[in-house]
């Protein structure tokens, strides 16, 4: 969970927690004060988080790819020829986005045992063959 929701979540239990829809006419000055400091935390948290930079997508030339994939240049010619790798060319020139290439990595990622087991279960308990368990 993001800090930001967990600090609206704080605040917000903090409100709850001081009973403010409770409060009478004389209380209320000091329950606005109480409100506008909150507010002001928490437009403080929000203009901090987003000052943070978005990760920029780099393009790298085939031995920077190859260096991320850890791969040979000549492994990274052949997999372009078969679209086994996503690929941009300007004239002559090969190309590749670190983002996609970091995609492409996830994509083979292979599942766990457990991962599969759990897959398995909800499937059988879907199709209604949970083989007597």
């Amino acid at each position: 969970m993001s800090l930001i929701k967990v600090d609206l979540i704080n605040i917000i239990n903090n409100l709850k927690t001081q009973k403010m829809s409770n409060l009478n006419f004389e209380q209320m000055p000091m329950a606005i004060v109480t409100l506008i400091e909150k507010v002001e935390k928490l437009e403080k948290i929000v203009s901090e988080k987003s000052n943070i930079p978005e990760q920029t997508e780099k393009f790298l030339t085939v031995e920077e790819a190859a260096k991320l994939l850890n791969i040979t240049k000549q492994t990274i010619y052949e997999k372009v020829s078969r679209g086994e790798l996503p690929v941009m060319k300007r004239g002559k020139r090969l190309y590749f986005s670190d983002i996609e290439l970091y995609e492409y990595l996830k994509a083979g990622r292979k599942k766990t045992n457990a991962e599969i087991e759990a897959e398995a279960e909800t499937y059988l308990k879907r199709k209604g063959l949970n083989n007597g368990k």
